[in-house]
């Protein structure tokens, strides 16, 4: 039986990939049953199944291959949901019922557990006219808040919130709009925020000329292009987003720029996608690949490259006539392109395996032959699928081998296309890997570098005792069963040591042969300087970059401070991480703490204006590892209408209390209610619902005991007094899964580096 490499891959497995029953009883019994399931699933669909259901199990045996989430947990279970991982939906008509028909289809979607993407470029600008009801449109902004508070109500399946993703041409009269929104830290939490750049803009950037923000026809405002081009690097500086997607060079290269156009793209950014295109991902681990690891003989086994690439496209080109689809259109287009996103996993380990430093010229120059083999491999497995089963149905072997994409293929790569065909209209991408590469024993993920070669998590078990584990990089590992205790070399180096054009030059080494895109971070220094800053993007433009994200810390998606390495840190380092220690440590659960027979605790009387009786609400509070923390609440009122709501509130913020961790963000999402009916005025402050009054009466009581920080006494009688950010370094959000403040933009997604949970994997 496979051993899991560290206790946290192994809870990983239990929690979003083993298949359980309705009542939680494992069906799953070992790692062995998910690959057999899997294997047998997606093998079912051939003509000999048990001959493909080895081959295939091989693949995945020690994580050799590692189809996406959505694969590994719902393959082979029965279950009505969708193997694909994120859908661009349809193109939003600019009409009222059109809007609201594709949020319907948005919240089917997500049902089932996919992430969307949408291109809101196609709803008129705030301002504009409605012909025939006297009015003026409230814009696509207006429109994403609706979207927003949809996916905030939906959970995917798996207990996962959903993920989307939100695009807008840079010629959008209301894009200036669009870039600033996600300043309002409350605003629009649920969407990631890209800008399509067209050719046009960034020769007007390059020229410093002038650029017309149109629609339909109508210029509605002119300014110029380098202003613009700095408002969008200002807003990604300060916040992190938008980020920049290179939309005419995605649809140059296109392979399909024939018979679609691409206006937006799944949540991560991996997957630019037509309307109702679906993301099928999957990774080779090329760290389990390198043979000799940090000998002198290291080598990437080539043919056994080649071998699991042909069977991994065979396996996801399955999927297509094996999964579920949330929609008939996302249906009827996945089988009429048949496209795939086959990726990579583990390379900044297998770099390091061979001695390389991640970022060198050397690493650069063997991760494009690295790429340039698995696409190679992977066209030519799909040609032999076409041989056998046909090429995909809107096949057009002229239009398709006019795309700039198949222009730098080999020779004889177009002969066998133009020949035979192709399977798969579109076969690699990058895809974020947080949660998989954890399970499959911490390699690196995708193609970033190694975040961090060790770190420790901290678990509180059931009867109060305390357990510490040590998450270790697999190269690290590697390194310690055959060296001891031997330092590292200098050529490990992590995202944090690394300068951000080094982070560009893998990225731009790595598209050249990707057909589709990469989900990647280019991770900057909090100090870094704006005008370096704006370099980083120019230059993931002139080295043919599809797009461009970035991650510096700020306010408001914070920093990451609980990574601790044994290697020796700078004195920066050191600094930020005594800041770190002196925020306090926050406990995590595995399981509810049990309720001691007596609590302490503090009863608040809330007065809502327009309610006879007020409401009462009581917070006890549990001392766990000398820490006072929230344990349950009580909501009471005489008001009868509210006695259902108020009992589920209390269930349900009591649970998430008991399970540890910092649970903070409860205030966040009542403070974020609004009610339609309107607010209130309280004490000089608006508050927008009953709910949006209680969360603040529980974030008073968490300052009171010292649990988060804020102003103190400062809050008395205030039940919407603002959060006061802790002192120091930025904390940013917490995780919603374990709660802790280990979030961190990993693939241009926001992944807790404590649970493993990944706001798009």
């Amino acid at each position: 039986m496979t051993r899991f490499a560290a206790p946290i891959a192994e809870q990983i497995w239990d929690m979003k990939y083993r298949f359980k029953d309705a009542d939680g009883t494992p069906i799953d019994a070992t790692l062995e049953d998910s690959w057999r399931r899997i294997a047998r699933a997606l093998a079912s669909v051939e003509k000999a199944p048990a001959k493909w259901e080895e081959k295939f199990y091989t693949a995945l045996e020690d994580f050799r291959f590692l189809p996406a989430g959505r694969i590994t947990a719902g393959a082979g279970t029965g279950r009505s949901v969708t193997l694909f991982n994120c859908f661009v939906m349809g193109t939003i008509p600019d009409t009222m019922g059109g809007i609201f028909d594709q949020l319907k289809e948005a919240a089917l979607t997500m049902q089932q557990g996919g992430g969307i993407g949408y291109d809101f470029s196609t709803i008129r600008p705030r301002g504009a006219a409605v012909h025939g009801v006297a009015a003026d449109a409230s814009g696509p902004l207006s429109f994403m808040d609706v979207w927003d508070a949809m996916c905030r109500t939906i959970m995917s399946a798996g207990s996962r919130r959903g993920a989307m993703m939100a695009t807008m041409r840079c010629d959008h009269p209301d894009i200036e709009s669009f870039i600033e929104a996600k300043q309002d830290p409350a605003r629009l939490r649920m969407f990631n925020l890209s800008v399509l750049v067209t050719d046009a803009f960034m020769a007007a950037v390059k020229a410093d000329g002038p650029w017309e923000l149109v629609f339909d026809g109508k210029v509605y405002h002119t300014l110029k292009a380098r202003d613009l081009w700095n408002r969008i690097m200002r807003s990604t500086y300060d916040y992190a987003e938008p980020g920049v997607i290179f939309i005419d060079r995605i649809n140059a290269m296109n392979n399909l720029n024939y018979v679609e156009t691409i206006a937006a793209t799944n949540p991560c950014g991996e997957q630019p996608l037509p309307p109702y295109g679906a993301c099928l991902l999957g990774s080779v681990n090329l760290a389990r690949l390198v043979t000799q690891p940090f000998e002198a003989g290291a080598e990437m086994d080539l043919a056994a490259l080649d071998d699991l690439v042909r069977t991994a496209v065979r396996m996801m080109d399955n999927v297509v006539d094996a999964s579920r689809f949330p929609l008939p259109q996302q249906q009827a287009e996945a089988e009429a392109k048949r496209r795939i996103g086959l990726g990579v996993t583990g390379l900044a380990d297998a770099l390091l395996m061979l001695g390389l430093r991640y970022g060198s010229d050397k690493a650069a120059a063997v991760t494009e032959g690295w790429m340039k083999a698995i696409a190679r491999s992977a066209y030519l497995a799909s040609v032999d699928l076409a041989k056998e089963k046909g090429a995909f149905p809107l096949f057009d072997a002229e239009g398709f081998l006019a795309s700039g994409n198949m222009s730098q293929m080999d020779e004889d790569i177009r002969a066998a296309v133009a020949e035979h065909g192709i399977r798969n209209a579109l076969v690699t991408s990058i895809a974020p890997t947080g949660t998989i590469s954890l399970y499959a024993g911490n390699v690196s993920s995708g193609i970033e570098p190694v975040f961090a070669y060790a770190y420790t998590r901290k678990v509180l078990q059931k009867d109060g005792s305390r357990t510490e584990e040590e998450v270790v990089d697999y190269a690290v590992n590697l390194w310690r069963e055959k060296f001891g205790e031997e330092p590292l070399p200098d050529y490990f180096v992590d995202a944090q040591r690394l300068a951000p054009l080094e982070h560009v030059k893998m990225q731009a080494a790595a598209q050249k042969w990707v057909d589709s895109s990469i989900s990647k971070t280019i991770n900057c220094p909090v100090d870094i300087g704006f005008e370096a800053f704006k370099d980083v993007y120019m230059a993931a433009w002139d080295q043919g970059c599809k797009g461009c994200t970035t991650y510096r810390p700020n306010d408001v998606t914070g920093s990451v401070l609980a990574v601790s390495e044994k290697a020796e840190a700078t004195p920066a380092e050191e600094a930020q991480q005594a800041q770190a220690a002196a925020l306090g440590e926050v406990v995590y659960l595995s399981e509810p703490l049990d309720r001691p027979q007596e609590l302490e605790g503090a009863t608040y009387k809330l007065k809502w204006p327009d309610s006879e009786h007020a409401i009462y609400i009581t917070i006890n509070d549990i001392v766990v590892g000398g820490r006072r923390r929230p344990f349950e609440v009580f909501i009471n009122s005489k008001n009868m209408e509210h006695f259902a709501w108020t009992v589920a509130l209390t269930r349900m913020v009591s649970a998430v209390f008991r399970r540890g961790g910092d649970i903070s963000f409860v205030v966040e999402e009542l403070k974020a209610v609004f009610d339609p009916r309107g607010g209130a005025w309280m004490q000089g402050k608006y508050v927008p619902s009953i709910l949006a009054a209680i969360g603040g009466v529980i974030e008073r009581h968490l300052i009171q005991i010292g649990f988060i920080e804020g102003e103190g006494l400062g809050l008395k009688g205030d039940p919407t007094a603002d959060l006061a950010p802790p002192a120091g370094a930025p904390r940013g959000k917490a995780c919603s899964s374990c709660g802790s403040y280990e979030m961190r933009m990993v693939e241009g997604c926001m992944t807790c580096a404590n649970c493993g949970y990944s706001k798009c994997g």
